[in-house]
């Protein structure tokens, strides 16, 4: 086989991957309550149980919520078969302008010291502009080991899903990755902002996204930096063989937004 052929064979096996992943899965926008309080549930099982994450005044019993859900954009990846959450992102839009300039993302709360980046700051970029993505989590379901700590009740997930499923859970996370950028761009911002491990960003650097760390490493349970993303710069350098993904993600991304109350912009279904 000639190295043409193997790249052949390679894209196609590829693209035979994807659209098994579109078969299993859906991307949904989180509207109602009961659709917010289901990825709630799912970052308590990851963030609180799995990574021992406990923020202080956090009452609420199986749930993970802070005060910047209310001005940010949930998403679900549900598995078809199974009806499970495999997986959830959010998107954090700018607080209201009355918060003041210094408070406009989550990262300034608790890495606003860390930031050595002379322009790239949220205080220094445009308002309308600048968004962060957080709180990815996969279900534990959908993983190989736990992050740190075992103590799910795996019983609870009776679903036995098929090796030929479980061939598509490692592309969970460039999914809830793709679903991100695409939410970025149906919401019309630019600048985008991540506290994240250092080995995250080097991943998805093999897919085409390339982050500019901006911020010296903090302890936010488990060692992070703040790191930035260009949205337009990001699309465009995007490994060509996610853009089917992506731009199918996107599609069934956006008119879901229409019904999500901090939505602003002007949605088209097309």
């Amino acid at each position: 086989m000639t190295a043409s052929e193997k790249m052949t064979h390679i894209r196609s096996s590829t693209a035979e991957l994807f659209e098994s992943f579109l078969e299993d899965f859906t991307f949904n926008v989180a509207v109602s309550d009961e659709e917010k309080n289901r990825i709630y549930r799912l970052r308590h099982e990851v963030y609180c149980q799995e990574i021992g994450y406990h923020p202080p005044g956090m009452e609420t019993k199986n749930i993970e919520i802070d005060a910047h859900d209310s001005h940010s954009i949930h998403c679900l990846i549900e598995h078809r078969r199974s009806g499970l959450a495999a997986g959830c992102l959010r998107l954090v839009l700018p607080a209201p302008i009355v918060a003041g300039k210094h408070h406009r993302l989550p990262l300034q709360e608790y890495g606003e010291r860390s930031f050595t980046h002379e322009t790239l700051h949220p205080a220094k970029l445009p308002y309308d502009s600048i968004c962060e993505i957080s709180r990815f989590a996969i279900a534990r379901a959908f993983r190989h080991k736990p992050i740190k700590h075992e103590t799910l009740d795996m019983e609870k997930n009776s679903y036995a899903f098929t090796p030929e499923e479980k061939k598509t859970f490692p592309l969970i996370i460039v999914a809830l990755f793709l679903a991100t950028y695409a939410l970025v761009g149906l919401m019309n911002k630019r600048h985008v902002f991540a506290m994240m491990e250092p080995r995250l960003p080097r991943l998805l650097s093999m897919s085409g996204f390339h982050f500019t760390k901006v911020g010296e490493r903090i302890e936010m349970h488990g060692s992070r930096n703040a790191f930035y993303i260009d949205h337009r710069k990001a699309e465009k350098e995007m490994h060509e063989d996610l853009m089917p993904l992506y731009l199918h993600i996107r599609k069934e991304l956006s008119c879901q937004l229409e019904d999500v109350p901090v939505q602003k912009a002007k949605i088209s279904c097309s």
